[in-house]
């Protein structure tokens, strides 16, 4: 009987570890604008604008100095975007 319930009790284990792996990595990512934007972002919205997308990890690996193409912008709560430098929320 102990070995009945001890071999349940590690089939659910398993089963919340696959699942757990199936739900996938969280969909952070970096995007930029035309302009030259860019920012931090959980979303896969777009509000008509092209924007380049790239891995969480992206920020690390750039130069964002004054004379850098793209500029890092700050992180806002809600729905938006930069555009021109200037966050608009949605």
């Amino acid at each position: 009987m102990k070995s009945v319930s001890h071999k349940r009790a590690l089939g659910l284990v398993l089963i919340a570890g696959a699942m757990t792996m199936a739900a996938g990595a969280a969909s952070a990512r970096i995007v930029c604008n035309a302009q030259g934007d860019c920012w931090h972002t959980d979303s896969r919205v777009s509000y008509g604008q092209r924007l380049e997308a790239h891995p969480d990890d992206w920020y690390f690996h750039q130069k964002w100095d004054q004379n850098a193409k793209r500029h890092w912008r700050d992180y806002h709560e809600g729905r938006g975007y930069y555009a021109n430098g200037v966050w608009v929320q949605r």
